[in-house]
């Protein structure tokens, strides 16, 4: 005997219908809350018979429908909408303004994060004050970190003290905003973002919950007033910045602020910027004044011998857009039992490891398994960048044999294990700047030759290079010469 069975399908089709229909909601009249359930007493903002039984349909979030309200403003063409209250005004300072692609943007928002020490209080106090130079408009900066007397004691040491540079040291959100609507303020600079607190917020100063609520504050006040924002921001023990990832996401513009407390070089490093480039470095060099803008810094990082010295070469790296002509220097010492040192400043150890290990096997006469090798760049600048290879294995070739290297020369390519010579970006940018430095003769890789950068052949002749062993070749007769 079978026993048949009603179909099921007839009651998941129902289930689906009751899904789609309307289904009863209520909404606060005076507030917009919607409450799971009809109150007599809105529990958002406690108003009496505010709420209302209504029927929505639409999309949900975490079980609540929720509904569609009239824009602020309504949709318009693009064509329609004007682009001036996006230019950027120029701050001043000019290698900052070339970071950020051209100058501040009113309403943009900008961080700048670096170690302790490095510089940024003393740039962005220089920055207010050319913008109160400027006079369109005064400048606030607020320390969360100093007293007025000692950002005071920096200004005047700087010679940065004008009457529309107004100053105050805040710890509270709200106090930062009442300075805000008593300055009127075109430029507000936070030292720092990590010292601001909020009492409507859990968390401690620079905990992730107030840094989060502290700057969105900030950010949607500089959008909704036109106000330039610069934010500075501490960092980790690894380089990042310090607080939720979010935080770089909220502002327009990250800039990196790096240097050597030993050196006088500092690099204002973009890696985000809604307003321009992203890639664009800008050079400055700290002084007992304060600090100044580098517009051609590539003399810092080389070193006018009288005569040619081994164990020197010279390269062009490339700092964002910005090609810098950067010498390399190599010492060859003693013989050593065990496992002699390899020591670097400002390049890459395990570039280095590479590029000795390709000269011991793919050149003659030249022995460094169990010798010491020390390498270098000169001026403080860090190059890490696989274009100063051939540079760095000719600097240890001419330091191992007592080759001189002409002092006219640059070597730019990246070097395989194979010993080849391999092609890298921007060698037009590369040889037109050491063209301009007065450099006569650059070795290249294979395929940038003369008829491919650009520059005329009277002012610098470029070889092609395809080894390691043809880039020694090249030197040898160019110091012959």
């Amino acid at each position: 005997m079978t026993t048949s069975r009603s179909p099921r399908a007839g009651s998941t089709g129902g289930r689906t219908r009751a899904a789609r229909e309307p289904r009863p909601a209520y909404e606060c009249d005076a507030c917009g809350h919607q409450p799971p359930k009809w109150f007599g007493r809105c529990p958002e903002c406690g108003e009496w018979g505010s709420v209302v039984e209504c029927t929505m349909t639409g999309p949900t979030v975490s079980g609540r429908v929720v509904s569609s309200r009239l824009p602020a403003e309504p949709a318009r063409p693009i064509a329609t909408i004007s682009a001036a209250p996006a230019q950027a005004r120029p701050t001043g300072v000019s290698e900052l303004d070339r970071v950020l692609g051209g100058g501040l943007v009113p309403g943009a928002v900008v961080l700048l994060a670096g170690e302790p020490g490095v510089g940024k209080s003393t740039l962005l106090l220089d920055v207010a004050q050319q913008w109160a130079v400027g006079g369109t408009s005064p400048s606030l900066v607020v320390s969360g970190e100093e007293s007025v007397s000692q950002v005071r004691l920096r200004a005047e040491r700087m010679g940065t003290l004008h009457d529309q540079l107004y100053l105050a040291a805040e710890s509270d959100l709200a106090a930062v905003l009442g300075h805000l609507d008593a300055v009127k303020p075109g430029l507000l600079v936070l030292d720092s973002v990590q010292t601001i607190s909020t009492t409507g917020t859990e968390g401690v100063p620079g905990g992730v919950t107030q840094v989060r609520a502290v700057t969105a504050a900030l950010v949607a006040v500089a959008k909704e007033r036109g106000i330039a924002t610069l934010l500075v921001g501490h960092v980790t023990k690894d380089g990042q910045v310090a607080g939720p990832r979010v935080l770089e996401h909220l502002v327009d513009v990250v800039l990196h602020f790096e240097g050597d407390k030993h050196s006088s070089l500092r690099l204002v490093r973009g890696v985000k910027n809604r307003f321009g480039a992203a890639d664009e470095v800008g050079c400055f060099e700290m002084h007992e004044g304060g600090i100044s803008s580098l517009a051609d810094p590539s003399g810092l990082f080389l070193t006018r011998y009288s005569e040619p010295v081994p164990g020197t070469c010279v390269t062009v790296a490339m700092e964002g857009r910005r090609a810098l002509v950067t010498e390399v220097q190599a010492l060859i010492g003693a013989t050593v039992a065990g496992s002699p040192r390899r020591t670097v400043s400002g390049l890459d150890s395990a570039r280095l490891a590479m590029v000795l290990a390709v000269l011991q096997r793919r050149t003659e006469r030249l022995t460094l398994h169990d010798r010491e090798v020390f390498a270098a760049t000169v001026g403080g600048i860090r190059v890490v960048e696989p274009a100063a290879d051939l540079a760095v294995a000719l600097a240890v070739a001419s330091g191992g044999l007592n080759l001189a290297i002409a002092p006219h020369l640059v070597a730019i390519g990246e070097v395989g294990l194979t010993g080849e010579v391999r092609r890298v970006g921007a060698v037009p940018r590369r040889l037109a700047e050491a063209a301009r430095l007065g450099f006569r003769l650059a070795l290249v890789p294979p395929g940038c030759g003369p008829e491919s950068t650009g520059v005329p052949a009277d002012q610098l002749r470029v070889i092609e290079v395809g080894d390691v062993r043809a880039a020694l070749q090249a030197v040898a007769r160019a110091s012959a010469e």
